[in-house]
């Protein structure tokens, strides 16, 4: 495949393990997920390869908080993804994800850990989507681990660990709705409600390329969904920009990484953005 970075290198799809579970943690009141009706298997517009890749992270104003190694192994029809985010203050970001992409896009397991200094509540999730066990591993309030195992109903459009990837087989004109599994510790599905705000430019060595920008809504839904906007803790939308064309290519991801913390800013490495980008507020 086609890349606009290197003759047919196509850089690894960074799973969304980093924005979008532990945000939405905060804003859910404990609850038995149950299957979405609505839910539709994703169709593979774009197929997964073999690819490594190379990451920052940088806090909102600019400094480098991690550097991140990502690779993605294709066997057949089965996509296996590890990503480690290696922090200055020795915390660690890192998620395992495993997915099918017959036809369809379907989640098979994922695993993401939180824990060192920069996170205040470390914790290690883990789903296999087939057997439908979603497990919890927490800090007490004592400091002991607190283990939470649940069997679920999931349902065919779950999307942890796969949201990048969701929005490369997206149309730009065709906005898209999946599920996605938090802890709360209790498992919950919410909604991510996925949809293009146009193009923006970024350059690569002082060339300038173009990227998509998608914005993605957290739909909490019943009683949480109706509370949560009136007492202030809406979840915030979380930005994320893909390079298109043949080769569709994560670029950039923006929001916080866990409940009400800072702003923080994932990129391809050796990319520069406008200072102030588009929000879609």
């Amino acid at each position: 495949m086609k890349s606009p970075f290197a003759k047919r290198l196509r850089y690894w799809s960074l799973p969304s393990w980093s924005l979008i579970p532990m945000l939405a943690c905060a804003w859910q009141p404990s609850a038995q997920a149950q299957p979405g009706a609505q839910a539709q298997p994703i169709p593979v517009r774009v197929e997964q390869g073999t690819v490594q890749g190379f990451f920052e992270l940088r806090s909102g104003d600019g400094r480098v908080l991690a550097s991140g190694n990502a690779s993605q192994v294709a066997h057949g029809g089965r996509i296996s993804s590890h990503t480690l985010f290696s922090f200055k203050d020795g915390s660690i970001d890192e998620e395992t994800t495993v997915f099918s992409q017959q036809r369809t896009l379907h989640l098979i397991t994922d695993r993401h850990i939180q824990k060192g200094p920069f996170f205040p509540h470390p914790i290690d999730v883990s789903i296999d989507a087939r057997s439908g066990q979603v497990t919890v591993r927490s800090t007490g309030k004592d400091g002991k681990e607190e283990v939470k195992v649940d069997h679920l109903s999931l349902p065919p459009d779950l999307a942890n660990g796969m949201v990048p990837v969701i929005a490369e087989n997206m149309r730009p004109d065709a906005p898209q709705t999946v599920s996605m599994m938090v802890a709360t510790p209790q498992p919950r599905l919410v909604k991510l409600a996925i949809s293009s705000l146009g193009e923006e430019a970024f350059s690569v060595v002082g060339s300038t390329r173009k990227a998509i920008h998608y914005q993605i809504k957290i739909e909490l839904g019943g009683v949480a969904g109706v509370v949560a906007p009136i007492i202030g803790k809406q979840p915030p939308d979380i930005q994320l920009w893909i390079i298109g064309g043949e080769a569709p290519t994560f670029a950039r991801e923006q929001g916080p990484l866990y409940p009400d913390g800072p702003i923080t800013t994932i990129q391809l490495s050796g990319t520069d953005w406008p200072v102030s980008p588009k929000s879609g507020d």
